[in-house]
C-alpha cells in the first residue's frame, strides 16, 4: 500500500471519528444482536476470553475493545487512524473499563512474536492490498496455540456490489472486498481453521433500506443501521437467518455471502 493510500485511509477515518457520539455507542449489540452473526459466530469459537491478552487491530470507535475488555480480556486497541484510538480510549473510558490504546499499522507490527492470545480485527483485512501481509503479521504476534479471528465482506456478491457502487461518501475508494477463496491461505499458514459466511437471504433488509424505506446509503451506513436497529429489525432478520441456512448447504452458495467470519488456531 502507497504512502498516499495509507494517508487517505487514515484522514478518512479521522474524520469519521470526529462525528462520532460515543454516548450513543451500545457496546453489547455489536456482539450479541441478532444481526450480529458475525461476532456471534467468533464469541463461539473463542469461548473463555477471561484473563487471555487480546489485540483488536482496526479498533474503530473501540466496540469491541471494550466489550472484550468487559469480558475480562487484557485489550490493546489499535488503529492506523490516530482519531479512532483516541475514540475507542473515550468510549472505555465512559464505560468504566480500562484498555490500552496505540496507533499501529496492521502490515508491521510494533509487537514482538508471541505476544497474544488473541488477534481480533473486524472489517480490517479489505482496506488493505494484500491480506496476506496482515494475516502474516497475526499469526507472528499469536501465542503458540492462540486465534486469530476476523470479520470482513467478501466480493462475490451481485446486490453488495451494487450498495458498494452507491455508497461511495460511506467508503473508502480504495478498499477491496475479499476473495473466499483466501480460506485456502489461512487454512496453509494456521492449524485449524473454522469459518461461516453471512448475509444471504437476510439481505433483504439491505434492500428494503434502499427500496421501501428510502434510506440514502451515503446518509446512513447500513452496516451500523442493522446494529443500531436490531431491535426493530430482528423479527424479520430472525426468519431470513433460518432460510440462509438452508441457502448455505447447497454447494458454491456460500461464496455469495456479504461477509466472512475467520477463527484460526496457530
Amino acid at each position: 500500500m502507497s504512502e498516499e493510500t495509507l494517508e487517505k485511509e487514515r484522514r478518512f477515518h479521522d474524520a469519521w471519528a470526529a462525528a462520532i457520539d460515543v454516548d450513543g455507542i451500545r457496546v453489547a449489540d455489536y456482539f450479541e444482536a441478532c444481526t450480529a452473526p458475525e461476532n456471534r459466530f467468533i464469541l463461539q469459537e473463542l469461548r473463555d476470553i477471561r484473563g487471555k491478552r487480546l489485540l483488536d487491530l482496526g479498533c474503530g470507535a473501540g466496540e469491541n475493545s471494550v466489550y472484550f475488555a468487559k469480558q475480562g480480556a487484557q485489550t490493546v486497541a489499535t488503529d492506523y487512524s490516530p482519531g479512532m484510538v483516541a475514540v475507542a480510549l473515550q468510549l472505555a473510558a465512559s464505560q468504566g473499563i480500562e484498555i490500552e490504546g496505540r496507533t499501529a499499522n496492521a502490515m508491521a507490527l510494533d509487537f514482538p512474536e508471541n505476544s497474544f492470545d488473541i488477534v481480533y480485527a473486524s472489517n480490517l483485512l479489505h482496506h488493505i492490498p494484500d491480506p496476506k501481509i496482515a494475516l502474516q503479521e497475526m499469526h507472528r504476534v499469536l501465542k503458540p496455540g492462540g486465534k486469530a479471528c476476523f470479520w470482513d465482506p467478501l466480493k462475490h456478491n451481485p446486490v453488495i456490489n451494487v450498495y458498494r457502487r452507491m455508497a461511495t461518501e460511506v467508503r473508502t475508494e480504495d478498499e477491496m472486498p475479499l476473495d473466499i477463496n483466501l480460506i485456502n491461505y489461512i487454512k496453509s499458514l494456521f492449524s485449524e481453521t473454522a469459518y461461516d459466511t453471512f448475509w444471504l437471504a437476510t439481505l433483504w433488509i439491505f434492500l428494503h433500506f434502499y427500496l421501501i424505506e428510502k434510506v440514502d446509503p451515503n446518509q446512513e451506513r447500513y452496516w451500523k443501521k442493522i446494529i443500531l436497529e436490531q431491535e426493530r429489525l430482528a423479527s424479520t432478520y430472525q426468519r431470513l437467518e433460518k432460510l440462509d441456512g438452508l441457502l448455505k448447504k447447497v454447494p458454491g452458495i456460500k461464496r455469495f455471502a456479504w461477509n466472512l467470519a475467520v477463527v484460526a488456531t496457530k
